[in-house]
Parts: structure tokens; C-alpha cells; sequence
């Protein structure tokens, strides 16, 4: 076995530098068979004969012509009739974006190096600014019951959105725009979450995909100039329709249509497009002034193109352009925000309405695709961050405010269980959230980075809201304007179904299209073999080889020494050091498992979608542990932020061995599933156990303690100064809380030393006792001025809404006379 590794550091060394692995194999392959002879486990004749041979094939594989083709020409013809046939859109949505950081975690030798010199993204002097003042602004104008009983914002509300420039937030400012970053973008989307989605979703959709991210990067001269000031001014409401009833997350498939035609515009004939179409869930649709609009186009008669089907095209539409029809309005499970359907038959629009003119008919999917990894890696993370922020501080404090048993809720383990998910999901949510919009800002469009913060953030939303629907009880479910979480845990199905449904996501997407945009030789040997290259194909396909058997020699060692020998960088925090490692043994296991999958099912896994789920959710929790890791480095390496850290951490960890485990334990092949557990990926076991209840209590301790790691936590969740704001009364009875809690306990150790007897207590309420307490002298004035401070807020906090009820039309509906209607009142 010993000759096995002595053979492994030059064929490890010839990869790292990027040359053929074939001399690597050769030298290493010398030297194993060398190895037997001087051990004596082979007769000497033996061993040279079998160099002799060995020399021989090899000399196969060291010469090109040879090599490729006796080898790789049989290989290539065998690839490309397993190749499965992809439609034009599957290419574009496959190739669309760029690949960043998920690449080195793919590729099974992760550069923390370069991890840690990205740049962790700040907000300049306006752009705080914008977010401290018109932002905090807009949140104090946003009330989500009023405009729930309304069922849209405030007329307020929508004139200061235009006026204060939050629709043209992504727009240069040459064209009136903001020109923020993806990142401030990001900020503002979050703050406005913890007040009101409403709020948060008509100020997002804009600045998302549509339709002036689309202008600005496809958009010609003409329509920049018209379009872009006016969006950015407020003076234009945009929409963009692409949903159909019959192709929801087969966005690819509408079977919204137009055929290249002449017909008139403003007097004239002209070339355009006649369109059908039929779309739904629009957001913004109701009061949108133009909309992007996404349909196949087709020229049967060769007026544009020579191809009959020219593919999937977007153009920008007005609202009020013949033949429109702006539909009726839809209330996603209640929601606020505009989204209804839009229709129109036979529509004809010129050509100057297409999206970057004629040159782009046909070019709508790419151009779809790679907008969405940029609206996706803003919208959903932060508007799902926005709502953890606003449970983790307001469920913290409610925790600590409200008592059963004499004791804080917070205090029970049961309680500190569901806080602490919570805590840790809140902290690497805003990580992940973070990380993923500085990639946007770097030029990236990363498009598999922004489908995994999607789909990670938006269900760990779901389970933080659950969780804090769980501790507030009662006071959750009752809806009214007290009522801070109830519209949110409303609300929250909306973020796992839109911009790509979450099932469909983890199935088909995470794994699906990082295996071949990652992978650093997949995609390589795909074009080679569609444009049938055997030169390219012969050095992706042997490179592919070489890549495999590294990272199966690297996650074997590193799977038996435990990983303690792997090197990282020596400037990351000590305490997160054997991370680092174990994520890096991690990736390359992954990166095996990933070419055996391939490699063993070929096409087929594409049809085996929970093993392709549990592939993504490897690869998702490398990049959220990278994402967390990064954070506490980049935010100074917090101790009291610790707990936060090693907790979300600890749970990933934990649930990568648990996706790795799904994978093997499902895996056709069993002789190769024997292999990837008992060799791999777990030759001595599995590390990592569920996190411990006492850092589980670390951090849920965290949630219910006013303090600067709190803050950092739940930073830019807006909290008013009026006391009937529900988040506002909790800051301030959480404060009094803390303040009252040493005196209760004065009180206590006075009744229990005998000094005080307050006898029965009738009536007053439950702090009756400490009236008691200040008649016998036992707290002074002052200290019962805080306690009646503190029962006032704490009775703010858990007070529930009640509504009045007509029983005059309740009584009619029934035929109940007016003698039975006056007695119902007074039991009522």
C-alpha cells in the first residue's frame, strides 16, 4: 500500500500544474512496480516482464496520434450517441451566467486563499445614506394591516417609491437612476422585508428582471434613452410577463407565440411581429404602465431569418398598446403587492419594441437566463433574510418578555431549541445573502450561486418563520395590526414558488446545472463532442481521467488522517480551522462522487432526481458554510458572534454527511456505493454529530440579551419609535425586562429570607406583588417605577387584536329577534 502513495504526489503534482497525466501515470506506475521488486513481494523476471508490457500500453497513451486514435477517437463515437439530444433553450440555460466560487468547490481543491480575498462589500457614504433616511422613510409610511385592509399601499405610500428614486435603484445615474450596487440593492430589499413585503416586493420587482436590468444590458440607444429615465423617475411602472398557465417552471416551453409579419404602426407599414399570449402571476401587472413581454417567434416566410423557429424573444410592451388587455388582479395567499394576469390575441407590435431591436429576436432566453442569476441572487435572499431578521429580534424579545411558570419562555431548552435554529439560520442566511450579491458586483452573473441562496434562504425562511410562530403561541395566530409574524408566515410559500420553484430547483437545478457548468472538463467534452473535435475532446476527456483518479487519491487520504495534514491558509481564525479542512476533504469526496454518478448513470441521472437533490445539497452547504466562514473573518472575527458561527456550521456539516449518506445508500451500482462509503467519503467514520445542546444554548441565549452581537444579527430590521408599533413595544419591553429582572429577584430572595410576607393577593393584576413589596419597604420608588414601566410594555406585547362584531347582521341572517339579539350582547 505504501507504493501506492509514494505513486500518487507526482501524478498530484502534474495535475496541479495543468499538464497531460500521462507521464504522471507512467513515472508512478515505475515506481509502484520498482517498489514490488525491492520488497522482494514479486521474483525479479516477473516484475520485468511486467514493465515491459506495462512500457508498452503506456506508450499507447504517451504518444498523441496513437492515443487518440486507438482510444479516444472509439470513446468520442461512443459519447456522442450517449448523448442526449438538448433543445437550443436547455443550451442556453446551461450556459448562461458565469461560474465563481462554486467552481473551486466542484472542482475538489477549494483556494480558501482566494475565498478570503474577496472583497466583503460595504455600502458608500450615499448609499447608507439612502438606506438610514428614505428607506427607514418608506418603512414608517408602510403599515402591512392598513394596507391589508386596503389590499394595496398607501397612495402616500406609491408617490413617495417614485419620488424618492426606489424603482430606478439598479439605473446609472446618466439615466436618472441611483446606480447602486447589487449589494445595496440587496440592503434595501432586506430592511424593507422586516416591515412590510408589500413594500419590499413593489420596490424589488423593478430593479430585478424586469424589465430595466434587460434594457441595460440588451437594450438599444433608442430605448434606453426613452425608458430607462423614465423607470428611474417613477414615471413608468414595469412588469415582465413570461409565467403561462400551461408552462409554469417549463418557463422554456410557453406556448406564447408571434409570426414575423408587415402590418401598420402610426400610419405606416412596417415589419414587426403579430403576438398571442396568455400569462399569469405577474407581478406588478395591475398598475404597470409597460411590461416585458417573452414569446416564441416564428418567420415561416424568411422575413429575418432563415430558420423558420427563431426562439424565444422578449419585447417591451405598453399597457395600453391595441389589443392589451390588463386583466383582473390575483391575491397570492393574501398578499399586498399588485400580480395579476395579462392577455392579448393577435398583437401587433414593430419591430422596435423587441428588446435590443432586431439583432436580439431569438435571443430572449439567454437573455432571461442570465438577468434571472442577477435578480435571483438579490430578490428572494433578501427578501427572505428580511423576514429572519424581523423574527429573530422580534421573537428573541418576546421570549424574554413574556413568562409562564415565573420563568422567561426563552428560558425553557424547548424554547431554546427553536431559538436557536432561528439564531444560526438567521446568521448564515445573511451570509449567504451577502456573499451572493458581492458576487453581482464583482461581474459576476453567477447563476447556479444564485439558484442555491434561492433555494437555501427561502427554506430556511420557512423554518425560521415556523419557529417563531411556535415560541409567540397565541399571539401569532390571531391576525390584526399586533400581530408582527402572522402576514409573514402568510406569506412565506410565495419565496419557495417563484423564480424557479424550490422542488424543481434542488431536483433538477442545483446539481443538474452546476455537474456540467462546474465541473472544470464536462462542459469541455460536451461542445467537443457536438462539433465531433477530437483534439479537444482527447485532452478534456484524459484531463477528465486524471482530474477523477486525483481526487479520489486526495479524499482517501484525507479521509484516513482525518484531514488534520490538509494545509490552509494560515491566516484564518484558529477555531475555524478544522473546517476548512474538512470542507476541502468534502470537496474532493464530492467532486469523485459527482464523476462516479456521471460517470455510472450517465443521462439516466438526470431522471433520478432525489439522488441529483441530495448531489445539490452537497454542493449548497459547501458554499453556505464557505459563505458563513467568510462572514465571521470579514465581520473581525466576533468571539461573542461565535456560537452564531460554529452553530450553523456544526448543522451543515452534519447535514453534508447526511446528503452524502442519501447519495450512497441509493446508489445503483453497489459495488462502487461500498466503495464511496468504506474508502471515500467515511473510511473512519463520520466526524460531525447534530451541534450540542450547551453551544445551542450559547446561541439562543444570544437571541433574548440585548447586546452588540444581537445588533449585528438583526441589523437594518426597522424598529419605529411609536409604541403601538409592534417591534417598537418589544424593543422597549425587552430593555424594561432586563431592568426589571434584578429586582424581581430582590423580591423573591426577600420572600423566601423571611424579611416580606405578602399575604393573599386578590385582584391587581400580576404585579400586584410588588406593590405589596413597596408598602413593606422591601424596593424603593424608583425600582417600582421600573416594574409598572415594565408591565405596561410587557402587557403591549402580548395584548392580542379583537375586532367588533355586527350582531344585528349576524342576528337577520338567522331570523333572530331583537329581544335574542339584546341577550347575546350582554353574554357577548
Amino acid at each position: 500500500m505504501i507504493w501506492f502513495f509514494l505513486s500518487l504526489p507526482p501524478l498530484a503534482g502534474a495535475l496541479a500544474y495543468g499538464r497531460a497525466p500521462f507521464f504522471a501515470w507512467f513515472v508512478a506506475g515505475l515506481v509502484w512496480l520498482s517498489g514490488l521488486a525491492w520488497v522482494g513481494a514479486w521474483p525479479t523476471g516477473a516484475v520485468l516482464l511486467t514493465l515491459l508490457a506495462y512500457v508498452a500500453i503506456m506508450g499507447v497513451f504517451l504518444v498523441p496520434s496513437l492515443r487518440k486514435s486507438l482510444i479516444s477517437e472509439p470513446i468520442l463515437s461512443a459519447f456522442r450517441k450517449a448523448l442526449p439530444s438538448m433543445s437550443q433553450t436547455e443550451k442556453d440555460a446551461l450556459e448562461a451566467g458565469t461560474v465563481w466560487w462554486e467552481g473551486d468547490l466542484f472542482a475538489g481543491a477549494p483556494n480558501w486563499q482566494k475565498l478570503l480575498a474577496y472583497p466583503w462589500p460595504k455600502l458608500s457614504e450615499e448609499e447608507q445614506q439612502f438606506l438610514d433616511v428614505e428607506t427607514s422613510e418608506l418603512c414608517r409610511l408602510t403599515h402591512e394591516w392598513e394596507s391589508a385592509q386596503k389590499q394595496d399601499l398607501s397612495q402616500e405610500v406609491w408617490d413617495y417609491i417614485k419620488s424618492a428614486g426606489f424603482l430606478g435603484m439598479i439605473i446609472p445615474k446618466q439615466y436618472g437612476g441611483k446606480g447602486f450596487s447589487a449589494f445595496m440593492h440587496s440592503q434595501v430589499v432586506t430592511k424593507l422585508s422586516t416591515r412590510s413585503s408589500a413594500a419590499a416586493v413593489t420596490v424589488m420587482v423593478p430593479n430585478s428582471l424586469g424589465p430595466a436590468e434587460l434594457l441595460l444590458h440588451y437594450g438599444t440607444p433608442e430605448q434606453k434613452n426613452h425608458y430607462l429615465p423614465r423607470l428611474a423617475k417613477g414615471q413608468e411602472i414595469p412588469a415582465f410577463a413570461l409565467t403561462s398557465p400551461w408552462a409554469g417552471s417549463d418557463a422554456a416551453s410557453i406556448p406564447d407565440a408571434g409570426v414575423v409579419c408587415k402590418g401598420m404602426w402610426q400610419g405606416e407599414e412596417v415589419l414587426g411581429v403579430r403576438v398571442s399570449f396568455d400569462k399569469r402571476y405577474i407581478t406588478l401587472a395591475p398598475v404597470c404602465t409597460v411590461f416585458g413581454l417573452a414569446f416564441r417567434l416564428f418567420d415561416p416566410d424568411h422575413l429575418l431569418s432563415e430558420t423558420e423557429d427563431v426562439g424565444i424573444t422578449c419585447a417591451l410592451v405598453p399597457w395600453d398598446h391595441p389589443g392589451v388587455d390588463i386583466g383582473r388582479r390575483h391575491f397570492p395567499l393574501n398578499a399586498v403587492w399588485m400580480n395579476g394576469p395579462i392577455r392579448g390575441q393577435d398583437v401587433f407590435m414593430p419591430l422596435d419594441f423587441v428588446i435590443g431591436g432586431p439583432k436580439m429576436v431569438g435571443q430572449g432566453w439567454r437573455m432571461l437566463m442570465e438577468s434571472l442569476a442577477a435578480g435571483r441572487s438579490i430578490s428572494l435572499p433578501g427578501s427572505n433574510t428580511g423576514m429572519q431578521k424581523l423574527t429573530a429580534r422580534a421573537v428573541g424579545a418576546y421570549a424574554r418578555v413574556r413568562y409562564q411558570f415565573k420563568t422567561a419562555i426563552g428560558r425553557f431548552e424547548g424554547v431554546e431549541e427553536a431559538l436557536t435554529r432561528i439564531g444560526a439560520n438567521t446568521y448564515l442566511s445573511d451570509a449567504a445573502r451577502i456573499m451572493t450579491a458581492s458576487a453581482v458586483d464583482l461581474g459576476e452573473k453567477p447563476s447556479v450561486v444564485s439558484a442555491i441562496a434561492k433555494y437555501h434562504v427561502t427554506e430556511r425562511a420557512r423554518q425560521t418563520v415556523n419557529d417563531g410562530m411556535d415560541v409567540i403561541g397565541g399571539k401569532g395566530i390571531c391576525l390584526g395590526p399586533q400581530n408582527f409574524l402572522g402576514r409573514a408566515y402568510q406569506q412565506i410559500p410565495v419565496g419557495i414558488t417563484v423564480e424557479g420553484a424550490n422542488i424543481l430547483t434542488r431536483s433538477l437545478i442545483l446539481f443538474g446545472q452546476g455537474a456540467i457548468r462546474c465541473h472544470p472538463y464536462v462542459l469541455k467534452e460536451m461542445h467537443a463532442a457536438q462539433d465531433n473535435d477530437l483534439e479537444t475532446f482527447d485532452k478534456a476527456f484524459w484531463g477528465h481521467i486524471g482530474y477523477t483518479v486525483s481526487n479520489i487519491s486526495r479524499a482517501l487520504v484525507m479521509g484516513l488522517t482525518g484531514s488534520h495534514f490538509v494545509k490552509v491558509p494560515g491566516n484564518i481564525a484558529p477555531e475555524t480551522k478544522r473546517y476548512y479542512q474538512q470542507l476541502t476533504r468534502y470537496s474532493a469526496a464530492f467532486a469523485f462522487l459527482s464523476d462516479i454518478s456521471m460517470g455510472t448513470m450517465g443521462g439516466a441521472l438526470k431522471r433520478k432526481e432525489k439522488l441529483s437533490a441530495r448531489l445539490g445539497d452537497i454542493l449548497s452547504l459547501m458554499y453556505l458554510v464557505s459563505a458563513t466562514l467568510k462572514r465571521y473573518e470579514a465581520e473581525g472575527r466576533q468571539a461573542d458572534d461565535a456560537p452564531l458561527m460554529h452553530w450553523a456550521v456544526w448543522d451543515a456539516m452534519f447535514k453534508i454527511q447526511n446528503a452524502f449518506e442519501g447519495v450512497i445508500a441509493n446508489f445503483p451500482n453497489k459495488f462502487f456505493a461500498a466503495v464511496l462509503r468504506h474508502v471515500v467519503v467515511f473510511p473512519i467514520g463520520r466526524p460531525y454529530v447534530v451541534p450540542s445542546d450547551r453551544l445551542g444554548h450559547d446561541v439562543a441565549t444570544l437571541l433574548i440579551n440585548p447586546s452588540a452581537t444581537r445588533d449585528r444579527l438583526v441589523s437594518d430590521c426597522y424598529v419605529g419609535t411609536d409604541l403601538e408599533d409592534p417591534v417598537a413595544a418589544l424593543e422597549a419591553a425587552l430593555l424594561a425586562t432586563v431592568e426589571a429582572e434584578p429586582i424581581e429577584q430582590k423580591v423573591k430572595r426577600a420572600i423566601k429570607g423571611g424579611q416580606f410576607a405578602p399575604g393573599l393577593i386578590i385582584g391587581g393584576g400580576v404585579d400586584a406583588l410588588y406593590a405589596k413589596a413597596l408598602e413593606a419597604r422591601v424596593i424603593t420608588d424608583v425600582e417600582y417605577a421600573v416594574i409598572v414601566r415594565r408591565g405596561k410594555l410587557r402587557d403591549m406585547v402580548i395584548r392580542v387584536d379583537d375586532f367588533e362584531y355586527d350582531f344585528g347582521l349576524r342576528a337577520a341572517l338567522e331570523d333572530v329577534s331583537p329581544a335574542d339579539q339584546d341577550s347575546r350582547r350582554k353574554v357577548a
